[in-house]
């Protein structure tokens, strides 16, 4: 039998294309302020002297900096479920990231500004959070989306992620190599992120105007829940009942040939012998309600676990501990040493990690290696713990040359970005089509939940140090 699509092709991958600069345009928040951590540590951790006494308050910035982007992340993806079903989509994306832009724009201004330490770090911590809960909703809402279209763009769009780091980076790396005066160099990285965030909106806009795009994105309607309870009818079966097939065809159906204009049927028997024929697939589908958020946990409560894991080892030690590493060669490239081992280097692993998953899928979802592997990445806990961290009074240093460290930050961060990535390419698949928006926003809550869970464990964590 042939069998017909009426999907239109992606010209030029466009829609690729977007869906990848959107999925940089969600983490460019989170990156921008945790790659800038030695500009506020700058700020900050200056030493004061009280009766001939030097003073140095500890803020312990990317502590809090990773707490508190992380909880808003996780309240707000929440909150999201609710902002689902009475905001509009694109009110929760286009408004998420004028909101974004605000107030990256006001975090480049208090570049020029002077102030108290205290005030400083208050002002930046209630950025940080705010811009955090507007990227939380807008993370969710394209997730969500981008589930309703083919399974390559939920990687392409976490690619894009992933890359977000590397480009957060780079951009400190040129502000660090630059001869201006650090002020300017700080005000020129901030900037950045203003132009990425007002880029992505641009890309937002112009995929609602994609024939591809509106082809996926406009059929979601039809799977509304509580959109019918009626049940299908018949057409010519023995037994009457129906069976939709999740890949498309449906047995029994019968489809108009465009070009000999005869109609072909695909007969499938039934389990008891019987043939049936039944309503087409986009027809059975207008009448089925999506299925509860229990029933699809029910379905991918592994991948939830697995993400979840993954983001907890990951941020319990990145970058509350990493960032903390120091070289063992000190001089000029002293300067460059964090940005490149530990961010850089990070951000590239991910990057490449969830960029892989395009061709390669191994474990295979079904598979008991798969959260077996993820368990595994807890060994990088203790793995990063002894490498040189500059306060040491507990742990003993086994890694102190930099070529471990940056070699155990390679093979962190391959595993975080490739287990995270197959984890949420996986999801969507193990539910029919109809339910893979909620599969793709539950997953985005346990992403959110690891991430969360991370950030507080690295109090206790840094504190062993």
């Amino acid at each position: 039998m042939k069998r017909r699509t009426d999907a239109p092709a992606d010209r030029g991958y466009l829609v690729g294309v977007f869906f990848f600069i959107l999925g940089l345009g969600t983490l460019l928040p989170w990156n921008f302020f945790m790659t800038a951590s030695l500009y506020f540590q700058g700020r900050l951790n200056k030493t004061e002297w009280s009766n001939g006494t030097a003073v140095q308050k500890e803020y312990f910035f990317n502590n809090w900096m990773t707490l508190l982007s992380q909880l808003p992340l996780l309240l707000f993806t929440l909150l999201n479920s609710i902002l689902y079903q009475r905001i509009s989509e694109a009110m929760r994306i286009a408004g998420s990231l004028v909101f974004i832009l605000l107030l990256f724009i006001l975090t480049a201004v208090l570049v020029k500004v002077p102030m108290e330490e205290d005030r400083f770090f208050s002002v930046t911590m209630a950025t940080i959070w705010f811009i955090n809960s507007f990227g939380a909703v807008l993370q969710g809402s394209l997730f969500g989306l981008v589930g309703l279209l083919p399974q390559k763009y939920s990687a392409i769009f976490m690619s894009g992620q992933g890359l977000a780091g590397t480009f957060a980076a780079i951009a400190m790396l040129i502000a660090i190599a630059s001869e201006t005066d650090s002020e300017t160099a700080a005000l020129g990285y901030f900037v950045t992120p203003c132009v990425g965030t007002l880029v992505t909106l641009i890309s937002y806009v112009l995929l609602s105007r994609l024939e591809f795009a509106q082809y996926y994105l406009d059929k979601s309607s039809k799977y509304e829940a509580g959109t019918t309870d009626e049940l299908l009818t018949e057409s010519s079966t023995e037994n009457g009942k129906v069976n939709g097939h999740a890949n498309g065809s449906v047995p029994g159906s019968a489809t108009k040939d465009s070009s000999t204009g005869e109609a072909e049927v695909d007969p499938h028997p039934s389990p008891d012998g019987t043939k049936q024929s039944f309503l087409p697939l986009e027809q059975a589908e207008k009448g089925q309600a999506k299925a509860s958020v229990i029933e699809v946990f029910k379905k991918i409560w592994v991948m939830a676990f697995c993400v979840t894991f993954v983001f907890t080892v990951t941020l319990s030690v990145f970058p509350a501990v990493t960032a903390d590493v120091k070289t063992s060669s000190p001089g000029n490239w002293e300067r460059f040493f964090i940005s490149v081992c530990c961010f850089l280097i990070f951000n590239l692993g991910d990057w490449l990690g969830r960029t892989i998953t395009t061709v390669i899928h191994w474990p295979r979802k079904e598979s008991r290696i798969f959260p077996a592997l993820v368990v595994s990445r807890v060994i990088f806990v203790p793995l990063l713990m002894l490498c040189n961290v500059q306060i040491r009074s507990n742990l003993p240093v086994y890694f102190a040359h930099d070529a471990a460290f940056a070699t155990i930050m390679i093979l962190f961060s391959l595993s975080s970005g490739y287990f995270v990535c197959l984890s949420m390419s996986y999801a969507p698949q193990l539910v029919e089509p109809k339910d893979a928006e909620t599969a793709g926003a539950l997953m985005t809550f346990f992403l959110a939940l690891g991430l969360s869970i991370g950030a507080a464990l690295s109090f206790p964590l840094r504190a062993l140090v």
